[in-house]
């Protein structure tokens, strides 16, 4: 099974208790403090990927962390339940699927968008709403800038690509005066 599949797991049933509880930003906040922590701290994660370091050592470790950090009883459980099946060291990962969880729920969708030079914000905001319109959602947009791609703009929803791109329509043109297909 994937690491995408067993964190998108854990991300659902997570969702599913602190939604319910009316918690789930706060829980959202707290573990991105743990990942941060172990991001920054190489060796912290290395001691929950080697299994050579006793099961009650790291259970120390994280109880000894839930009780300085001072997260939820929620969120120390939830710790406490990737500890036990040795999926601490997957954080990182089931924390993207936890948020993702949480914008589908709610609705909305990252639309990751690139274009060729930095988009001014009054753009940036008629692009939101056109993109809302054709999702039926709110959109969060995230930006990147590559200037290989002449002009235009390419945006990415999901596995849904919309391909404006000048370079693209120079590809194209080229294969159809060319005839290749």
């Amino acid at each position: 099974m994937s690491l995408q599949t067993i964190a998108r797991r854990y991300a659902v049933a997570l969702a599913d208790v602190v939604t319910a509880q009316g918690i789930a930003l706060e829980v959202k906040e707290e573990l991105s403090v743990w990942e941060e922590m172990m991001r920054t701290n190489p060796e912290l994660l290395e001691v929950f990927r080697n299994p050579t370091v006793p099961y009650e050592q790291k259970q120390r470790l994280v109880n000894t962390l839930i009780e300085r950090t001072g997260v939820r009883p929620v969120t120390a459980n939830f710790l406490q339940v990737l500890l036990q099946n040795h999926r601490l060291a997957d954080l990182s990962e089931i924390n993207k699927s936890y948020a993702q969880e949480l914008d589908r729920r709610s609705g909305v969708v990252t639309a990751h968008v690139t274009t060729a030079r930095t988009v001014p914000d009054q753009s940036q905001e008629a692009l939101r709403a056109k993109l809302g319109e054709l999702t039926g959602s709110s959109v969060r947009l995230q930006f990147a800038v590559d200037d290989d791609l002449i002009g235009g703009i390419v945006t990415r929803i999901g596995s849904t690509v919309y391909d404006g791109s000048v370079r693209t329509q120079l590809q194209q043109f080229r294969q159809r005066m060319t005839g290749e297909q």
